[in-house]
């Protein structure tokens, strides 16, 4: 499989270790990975100007990023303050910033933007996610414009609910690669 994009990694919360699909597709696809500064008390501020500075090392016109979890939330703010048309973004399990599931030491990150993205998406979510109820999930995808997928019972879509290769996750982001 290969891709005609620059794809852009952005994990969430903590990180993602090496067991996690973003982990396995940036080595296996020699994808970048946003090297964010703070990965457990981000600022949401500091979180965004990281993830511009990236997206601008590249023609904006042919960069994906794929996020999980609060970084769904980062990309939703980017793309509210700089409005930049990228090629799309693959948003998985989008976390709830405002539920009362959701860690401490995040700053900045709710509300979660309901404004609609100025590029193409695809949000994966899940029925049974600890960090965002389905209701919720539906309602960012909605408000963001995107294609839902619902993969049923995928917990947080990450390596304890099973989710290292994830080779149907490689396909909606080669739908995205594609322009589809």
């Amino acid at each position: 499989m290969t891709f005609n994009s620059d794809i852009l990694i952005h994990p969430g919360l903590g990180n993602s270790g090496p067991q996690h699909w973003q982990s396995i597709w940036e080595k296996r696809f020699n994808f970048t990975r946003i090297e964010q500064q703070d990965w457990e008390t981000p600022v949401c501020a500091d979180w965004i100007k990281t993830l511009n500075e990236y997206v601008n090392r590249y023609d904006p016109a042919n960069v994906i990023l794929v996020g999980h979890s609060l970084a769904c939330a980062t990309i939703a703010y980017w793309a509210k303050q700089y409005n930049i048309s990228i090629k799309g973004a693959l948003l998985v399990a989008p976390s709830d910033t405002e539920a009362d599931s959701y860690p401490s030491g995040t700053s900045g990150f709710a509300p979660v933007p309901l404004t609609r993205l100025p590029f193409k998406s695809i949000t994966v979510i899940s029925n049974n996610d600890f960090y965002v109820s389905p209701e919720r999930a539906r309602l960012f995808a909605d408000s963001w414009g995107s294609e839902i997928v619902d993969i049923g019972a995928a917990g947080h879509i990450n390596v304890s609910a099973g989710y290292g290769e994830w080779d149907a996750g490689l396909e909606l982001l080669k739908k995205l690669d594609a322009g589809h």
